[in-house]
């Protein structure tokens, strides 16, 4: 199996230099991965960067805690796709979820999705902060909301992706949505377990080792 057409190939880190957005460009032109997803500020150098290649531009809001308001999120969402990302990944209430306020969560997606109506949104449940019964709850406010995809893991909190968690949250889907697993994701092995539980979607800031890896046949 390619993996290159899962993986959104990241980088988030708060020292990420322009430098850096043009080398992880230039590595997702090369390995045509599906997408970069960068932070808001890089936006519009990635999407000159990646002009005439078929590289999705991904970004974030409300990231990496969750803890702005929704009209906040949902202006970063705009503002983010005027300037040219394809797709925005946002981070669901987390304290909302914790009360099981799945009105709250709902509400949250929603306000974003209504923002960018036509363009791809990702909802992070950041599910290691999460009972199952949450992660369940989650998800399915998420796609309530008008989620595109369900999304495990910011990468900054305490735990990433796990099979178990794709597999729970693809039966509360059923079908509604896809699954995009992130954080965690080094080996071709990890990648080929999330998509077996479920994931279409892979975020990872080693895309270029997952591919080399898979293709040597590392991690089988």
């Amino acid at each position: 199996m390619k993996l290159a057409p899962y993986i959104d190939h990241t980088l988030l880190k708060a020292t990420a230099t322009s430098a850096d957005i043009r080398t992880l460009c230039a590595e997702a032109r090369e390995h045509s991965f599906y997408a970069v997803c960068v932070n808001p500020v890089f936006v519009p150098q990635a999407v000159a960067e990646l002009e005439g290649s078929a590289v999705k531009v991904a970004t974030v809001c409300g990231f990496p805690l969750g803890a702005v308001s929704s009209e906040q999120k949902a202006v970063e969402a705009r503002l983010s796709v005027e300037a040219g990302a394809h797709e925005v990944d946002m981070v669901i209430h987390i304290g909302a979820a914790l009360n099981n306020d799945w009105d709250t969560v709902e509400a949250d997606v929603r306000a974003v999705r209504r923002a960018i109506p036509e363009h791809v949104l990702k909802v992070i449940i950041e599910t290691c902060y999460l009972s199952d019964e949450q992660k369940r709850g989650a998800t399915e406010a998420a796609v309530l909301g008008g989620a595109d995809f369900v999304k495990t893991s910011t990468g900054f909190g305490t735990g990433g992706a796990t099979p178990a968690d794709v597999a729970l949250m693809r039966d509360t889907i059923a079908g509604r949505a896809q699954i995009k697993a992130a954080g965690g994701v080094r080996t071709p092995a990890d990648a080929q377990e999330m998509i077996a539980a479920g994931a279409t979607r892979l975020g990872t800031s080693g895309g270029v080792a997952l591919v080399s890896g898979a293709q040597s046949g590392e991690g089988y």
